[in-house]
């Protein structure tokens, strides 16, 4: 078995070692239409005049064009679609790496405002917004500690002045950041996180799988097999101009999709099974096939019983 490299991408076999590709790749494309459903609820705030900043707005737009993406793509988990496949797991995959930016930007921007004190507000992505629905953010006075200063009062009463003197807190990203309820929601963010990158495995090692299958069942009379080292052994694009599923926008978006790590989606695998039992199948065979099945059967000697032989009669004279 050939030795994995630290950079290779993980091939899951299963999802979560307790379903199959296929029932993950529809679980988590759920997932993906129940979050995204949002972008419709944020829309409809506009008409009740909440007001969005370019971020949020922009986001909302981009969720409803993803719901919409996705329910069009979800029917071909079941139907094993190669080229509806491969572009719900790019899509995921996408969709992983803008919301990720989304976050990254709102993430930098709460510990910005956190940071900064009443007055010095820089202007940063979606602030306003963040004021407006978290007040905490932006109080009267920014302090972290109250002293109470007594003082006698002037008067023929025994009394006391008292003055509430704020102190500041120390300020800057860090102060904001190392808090404890930061911290817990940077951990958990993480934690999705890694259970997301999980996920655009699962995804495309869906489609890789749906893919391989595609050209299996087609090998015998459509493809070959270009054979050079094991390590570059490829299949033959199916997305090719010459082959059916090549032709029109379908054919250059299957091939774009294709060509970006070509050798994942169609290089030998670790032990190379599947390139042999696919070689194998593009090579036609020329015989006949009742001359090879008679030939298995006599070798195997599982083959029809000899013909009883006719007694023969010599005629006397």
């Amino acid at each position: 078995m050939a030795r994995r490299s630290i950079f290779e991408i993980p091939k899951p076999k299963t999802f979560l070692y307790l379903m199959s590709l296929r029932t993950g790749t529809e679980l988590i494309t759920l997932t993906v239409l129940i979050n995204k459903i949002s972008g419709f609820y944020g829309i409809l705030a506009l008409f009740t005049g909440f007001h969005l900043s370019w971020l949020q707005l922009s986001m909302y737009i981009y969720s409803i064009l993803a719901v919409v993406l996705t329910a069009y793509l979800a029917p071909h988990i079941r139907k094993a679609s190669p080229l509806q496949c491969l572009a719900l797991a790019w899509f995921y995959t996408i969709d992983s790496i803008i919301n990720a930016i989304f976050t990254a930007v709102f993430g930098v921007a709460w510990f910005v405002i956190l940071a900064q004190h009443a007055g010095e507000r820089d202007p940063t992505p979606g602030g306003k917004t963040i004021d407006d629905t978290a007040g905490f953010t932006s109080p009267k006075y920014n302090v972290s500690k109250v002293d109470v200063v007594a003082t006698p009062a002037d008067a023929t009463v025994p009394a006391q002045d008292a003055v509430a003197i704020g102190s500041g807190g120390p300020a800057g990203i860090g102060n904001a950041v190392f808090q404890s309820g930061s911290m817990m929601s940077i951990t958990v963010i993480s934690a999705l996180w890694c259970l997301r990158v999980y996920f655009i495995f699962v995804m495309m090692a869906y489609a890789r799988l749906v893919l391989r299958q595609h050209i299996t069942q087609t090998a015998a009379s459509n493809y070959q097999l270009h054979t050079g080292s094991t390590s570059e052994s490829v299949a033959e694009n199916p997305f090719a101009e010459d082959k059916e599923e090549g032709k029109g926008w379908q054919g250059n978006l299957g091939r774009a999709m294709v060509n970006v790590g070509k050798k994942y989606w169609l290089g030998n695998d670790e032990d190379g099974e599947w390139m042999r039992n696919v070689g194998g199948r593009f090579r036609k065979s020329t015989e006949p096939v009742g001359v090879l099945e008679r030939e298995r059967r006599r070798r195997s000697g599982t083959g029809p019983p000899a013909p009883h032989k006719m007694p023969q009669f010599v005629e006397q004279r």
